[in-house]
């Protein structure tokens, strides 16, 4: 959603896959049948050099990066005393690392170029406890804090940095929610807009933080989860 936004905005956009080939290159093809220009590239935001190599042939396609949305994210339910070594090690590699790499990469270039703005998709996990998904939690809380290190380091280079904080959001990993008539009944009433959200909601705020109509807008987080963080139940 975030991609097909920004291209309808006008914006040339890269869309970095590993995996998901199809679906990926897809989009890619079909933005670009639009009048976009898009392109579908592969990289693991893990690897250092994968990542250098993304973001070069991202400039050396479109010309320059002014805009960086770190997107890459994976979580598995684990209680914590069950949670292996591997798991931890995999979870905080694609969802703290990687944004770490990707905005490292991307920093340099947008420094060669007088600036731009980093958007990192978090979850309302960055400051909301997660039971039994402890390595998620974790590394979300890691990158509210790299986030707002960044959005310090790299605002006298014209870099602003900031996060989004998706609660629960209609996509595939919350298809089994939805398909559970309990789940959705809990949902609306924890949930003070009593819903889920969309992947469009979170693409507009997506694109305002990209969007010079942020310009004095750095070192935050949005939240964008029907008010789920402020739920309080009478006693």
């Amino acid at each position: 959603a975030i991609a097909e936004r920004f291209a309808h905005e006008g914006a040339a956009v890269a869309i970095d896959y590993l995996g998901h080939s199809e679906d990926a290159q897809a989009l890619a093809r079909d933005l670009s049948a639009e009048g976009a220009k898009a392109v579908a590239l592969e990289a693991d935001v893990t690897n250092a050099a994968a990542v250098e190599a993304l973001i070069a042939q991202v400039v050396e396609r479109f010309g320059s990066l002014d805009v960086l949305v770190n997107n890459a994210g994976i979580e598995k339910s684990q209680p914590l005393l069950e949670v292996d070594e591997a798991s931890w090690d995999r979870t905080l590699a694609v969802d703290l690392k990687g944004p770490f790499l990707c905005l490292q990469a991307a920093a340099r270039r947008m420094k060669e170029s007088g600036g731009g703005s980093i958007v990192n998709i978090s979850s309302i996990h960055e400051d909301f406890p997660f039971p039994s998904f402890t390595p998620y939690a974790a590394a979300k809380g890691g990158l509210r804090m790299l986030m707002r290190n960044a959005a310090l380091e790299l605002a006298p280079l014209g870099i602003r940095v900031n996060n989004i904080a998706p609660g629960a959001i209609a996509t595939p990993i919350n298809a089994a929610t939805l398909a559970d008539p309990a789940k959705v009944q809990r949902l609306q009433e924890i949930v003070p807009l009593q819903r889920m959200g969309t992947p469009e909601e979170v693409a507009e705020v997506a694109l305002f933080l990209a969007s010079g109509r942020s310009s004095y807008v750095t070192g935050s987080t949005y939240f964008v989860d029907g008010g789920i963080v402020r739920h309080a139940e009478p006693l």
